[in-house]
């Protein structure tokens, strides 16, 4: 003899429980995946930047000469 009877309006409350979970998880593995190629996408265009960016080699500076101040007489 059973205790408790499943009715109706439990069972689908049960079913529609079980659907917003299901919901609730595939939405989280969709967003996970999105953030992750925006990650990357964000990281590359980064690396771009700074490429970009990277000043290029010049020639040597000249040594630092230091001038005699002039004198004038007079």
């Amino acid at each position: 003899m059973p205790i408790v009877k499943i009715t109706g309006q439990g069972l689908s409350a049960i079913a529609l429980s079980v659907a917003l979970l299901w919901g609730c998880a595939m939405g989280q593995r969709v967003a996970a995946r999105r953030a992750f190629s925006e990650r990357a996408k964000v990281l590359r265009e980064i690396s771009r930047m700074q490429r970009r960016r990277r000043s290029q080699p010049v020639s040597a500076p000249a040594p630092f000469l230091p001038h005699r101040a002039r004198v004038a007489a007079g």
